[in-house]
């Protein structure tokens, strides 16, 4: 006995699958479970006041939002980040940070 399976994506899937795999900002939530088993609780804080700065990523980062929310203008649009959000930063990315509500993160570069 066989099985046929078949799988039908949208349009807006598609387009959210690529710009995922080209982006260099990806947001994503992690449950709990995720968010323990890669041990970011263990990763080191890092804090900003409200504030706008230039950022250049030379490595990847990636970041498990605390508090606070920002918005980050790259060349390929905007991203506003808020507490619960993980991200990835990839590398390359140059960026400017525009902290709206003081940020406090997890976070780790590769």
């Amino acid at each position: 006995m066989g099985f046929a399976f078949s799988v039908q994506y949208t349009n807006f899937t598609i387009k959210y699958l690529i710009s995922n795999i080209m982006s260099k900002v990806i947001i994503e939530k992690l449950s709990k479970e995720e968010i323990l088993s890669r041990g970011i609780n263990h990763w080191p804080i890092w804090e900003k006041e409200v504030s706008r700065f230039d950022w250049y990523y030379d490595s990847e980062e990636e970041c498990q939002i605390l508090e606070g929310e920002v918005d980050v203008e790259t060349p390929d649009g905007k991203y506003y980040i808020k507490a619960g959000d993980f991200i990835t930063f990839k590398v390359g990315l140059k960026c400017i940070w525009n902290v709206k509500k003081p940020i406090r993160k997890h976070y780790s570069f590769k």
